[in-house]
């Protein structure tokens, strides 16, 4: 674990320092279509992954593809990808197999932001979807796998190769808060929690600690909601 972590803030730091912050309240934006404005975020995990759950919020009037969460090795490009395919369609890789989820229209808030988590496990291969609170039919994929935890995670762009291979055309154009990964499924809980602001489960990347490096045109401000 010592070795990763020594790594990924290698890979982070080359220009500029890792930032361990509380960032509730803010937002990352990303104001303009880029092939290189990201986030690199550090996930503390000492072992290989049997389950997941990642959550997050975004914000955003992209009618085209986009990904919102991409977690590369250097064995896997989508090791974990997140990624909104087109309007009505979210997309779950796993170990480079995928799923796709149709989201009924009219599941947005009022706001606009969209408070989406994506689970899965090993032992069943079932992988759920969640978007702002309300779950979507299960998909199954990669039963008995294990996630590696040699990986690099980054907020708007797609990863293609290891912390790199970006597209403009698939990177994140809008504002992202609220990410958090948990080493367990605990999609219900993280619903729970964000319904009510109750205390969430511990994460191994967590909003309220984030360990994370800016590259390029990403602007750290205030939410507006």
């Amino acid at each position: 674990m010592e070795k990763v972590q020594l790594w990924l803030l290698i890979l982070a730091g080359l220009s500029g320092a890792v930032t361990q912050s509380d960032l509730y309240g803010q937002v990352f934006v990303f104001p303009k279509e880029s092939a290189d404005a990201h986030v690199i975020l550090n996930m503390n995990n000492s072992g290989p992954l049997q389950t997941f759950t990642v959550c997050l919020r975004y914000f955003t009037d992209l009618t085209r593809s986009y990904s919102l969460f991409s977690y590369a090795t250097r064995a896997r490009d989508n090791e974990i990808l997140l990624f909104k395919e087109k309007p009505g369609e979210l997309i779950l890789h796993v170990g480079g197999d995928l799923v796709t989820f149709k989201v009924p229209e009219g599941r947005d808030t009022s706001t606009g932001w969209v408070h989406v988590c994506a689970s899965w496990e090993s032992a069943t291969g079932i992988a759920e979807l969640w978007v702002n609170g309300s779950p979507l039919p299960r998909k199954g994929l990669k039963k008995g796998y294990s996630v590696s935890n040699q990986g690099v995670i980054i907020l708007g762009q797609e990863q293609d190769s290891f912390g790199g291979g970006f597209d403009a055309k698939q990177s994140f154009v809008g504002e992202i808060a609220d990410v958090y990964m948990w080493d367990r499924a605990t999609p219900t809980a993280a619903m729970q929690a964000a319904n009510d602001n109750s205390q969430l489960p511990t994460s191994i990347v967590g909003w309220g600690s984030l360990q994370y490096q800016i590259k390029g045109y990403v602007v750290l401000k205030p939410t507006l909601a």
